[in-house]
């Protein structure tokens, strides 16, 4: 429902949550849904919109970056065009995955895109902002360096969950030279300061996810039929 909803609005692609995904078939969040289910869900999610779809598999569902590359490919079977790789683990003595580790399961998932023919977006999410690590600086520091090694592993994307400043954004933004970076703004983000990160930093590209407000608080019976109607 909600997919149609968002490509009804207009939007031209549509994400995943690993949230909202595991709520639904009854689970809780975590990669606590059954993978296959997982899949089930999301090529349904797939067949039911005409705008390609990204998936969030969270750290991959995957003890080893092996694991990961195959849970890759049975993801890309589903349809999906793109998908998230977290380096946040539930551990509160180790909260991120080792550069090493994180970097391997990255490498392995470009490689079975790679190997199934799919030029897929991968998304590489940094939890250091979420997990509030380190200090301001220190953090900031981090997540440049944990980015440049994902970014040379095969992601085509940083995420840096949980980052909502601007002014970081930028200084993020700058030391990626040009790399996509991803944010989830906050009702309070201006979008307008954003914009001009991008243009005071030539070449650089900001994509901007954001929760808009295009999900009706109700809609009718009537209104829900007809985003099911036969597509030609």
């Amino acid at each position: 429902m909600s997919a149609r909803q968002f490509e009804a609005a207009g939007f031209g692609a549509i994400a995943t949550t690993s949230g909202g995904l595991a709520w639904a078939l009854g689970f809780p969040d975590g990669e606590r849904a059954p993978w296959q289910e997982v899949v089930a869900a999301t090529a349904r999610i797939v067949r039911a919109v005409r705008v390609p779809v990204t998936a969030d598999i969270e750290a991959g569902y995957g003890d080893t970056p092996d694991r990961v590359g195959t849970r890759v490919a049975e993801i890309l079977q589903a349809g999906v065009f793109g998908f998230n790789i977290e380096d946040g683990t539930p551990s509160p003595d180790r909260p991120v995955r080792a550069i090493e580790d994180a970097s391997a399961r990255i490498r392995v998932a470009r490689a079975a895109a790679n190997a199934a023919g799919v030029p897929a977006v991968i998304n590489a999410r940094v939890d250091l902002y979420l997990k509030n690590i380190g200090d301001p600086e220190s953090r900031l520091a981090e997540t440049v360096w944990r980015s440049k090694a994902y970014l040379a592993a095969g992601a085509d994307c940083i995420y840096p969950f949980g980052l909502a400043d601007v002014g970081t954004i930028a200084r993020l933004t700058q030391a990626l030279d040009g790399a996509p970076v991803n944010i989830v703004a906050r009702p309070d983000t201006s979008l307008p300061q954003l914009e001009r990160i991008v243009i005071k930093q030539i070449g650089e590209e900001l994509y901007v996810s954001r929760r808009f407000d295009v999900l009706k608080h109700s809609i009718s019976r009537v209104e829900a039929q007809k985003l099911f109607e036969p597509r030609d």
